[in-house]
């Protein structure tokens, strides 16, 4: 059984950040991921003909250190700048929203030529196992081991884990071998949130590409091709808000999908030739923690993500980061 350094088990961009600065201060470093690549919530549909963001829409950059990392992609052409033109509808008394589109001069990025661009970037250049679900960790006096669905223990065993992956994912996997972290993670709440595709054969005639919705099942809705470096046919993304999604979250894809199809209609939108739904079981977290990350330097165990650091992409970066400072300090 070899001895490797450090996993990390999340491959979002919070798990991609954490490894990619582990790597830069010069330690050996694996991601897994259950997903067949990588980006998390930063995610894109595509079809024949056509490509959808349907997990986060933008992110912002506000830090010092995030506004770095984004001009490095932008240089590479992974990420630009949209500036889309935008609407608030509804009776305008959602709170969060209100302060959200009163900063007009806020800079919105997006990954170019869709939102997985700049997870892809970073993955790039680490070593990562894909179609890997941990289902259990294992402390032993040799490192740790790590158990996945798909191929039982690994052969490796390594100097530490991390966990970059939702809250309910975390829980399980810290139970047994932290429950200080189990709790933790169990005190965040996060909410699931459904997400609708729509392609046409001809443009949306309404007078913005991207809005917050403030009435009915739906939270937001944007013209995915207005983003830069889109090509392809017309797709709309709808984002029902999370109190509907969770109320609705085991419900048939056809009936949710028939609810926000006619909500995006009473909007002014038009029936589209075709539509793709997606359940988010995890989306955001109801009550935002500001723990940032949290690192156990004896048990060599450590965790990451949005979830710990007021959501976001640029959360999600930071959180990875800090860990990465601490384990390598």
């Amino acid at each position: 059984m070899s001895k490797s350094g450090v996993a990390v088990i999340g491959a979002g961009i919070a798990g991609l950040s954490c490894a990619t600065a582990l790597q830069q201060a010069g330690i050996t470093v694996q991601v897994f991921d259950k997903s067949r690549g990588p980006a998390g919530r930063m995610s894109t549909r595509r079809g024949d003909g056509w490509q959808c963001d349907h997990g986060a829409q933008y992110f912002t950059a506000r830090h010092p250190d995030f506004r770095v990392e984004v001009a490095r992609w932008e240089q590479h052409g992974v990420a630009s700048l949209w500036s889309p033109r935008l609407q608030v509808l509804g009776d305008g008394k959602n709170a969060a929203t209100d302060t959200i589109t009163s900063q007009r001069s806020v800079d919105r990025f997006v990954g170019t030529p869709r939102m997985t661009a700049p997870a892809r970037f970073l993955a790039e250049t680490l070593t990562s196992r894909y179609e890997t679900t941990v289902k259990e960790l294992q402390p032993t006096e040799s490192g740790w081991r790590i158990f996945s669905a798909e191929h039982g223990w690994l052969d490796e065993t390594f100097e530490a884990v991390l966990l970059a992956v939702p809250a309910p994912q975390a829980t399980p996997l810290m139970q047994s071998v932290a429950p200080d972290f189990a709790a933790l993670a169990a005190s965040a709440t996060m909410r699931g949130s459904w997400a609708l595709m729509l392609r046409f054969d001809e443009a949306v005639e309404l007078p913005f590409d991207a809005a917050f919705v403030n009435t009915g099942p739906l939270r937001w809705m944007a013209r995915d091709n207005s983003k830069p470096g889109r090509e392809g046919q017309e797709t709309w993304l709808l984002h029902a808000s999370a109190e509907w999604s969770e109320a609705h979250i085991e419900d048939d894809a056809e009936e949710v999908s028939r609810a926000l199809l006619l909500a995006f209609n009473q909007l002014g939108g038009q029936a589209p030739q075709a539509w793709s739904a997606h359940r988010w079981r995890y989306a955001d977290t109801a009550m935002q923690l500001d723990h940032m990350c949290a690192w156990d330097a004896q048990r060599r165990l450590g965790l990451c993500g949005d979830w710990l650091n007021g959501g976001k992409v640029e959360g999600a970066w930071l959180s990875g980061t800090a860990l990465a400072k601490l384990v390598a300090g």
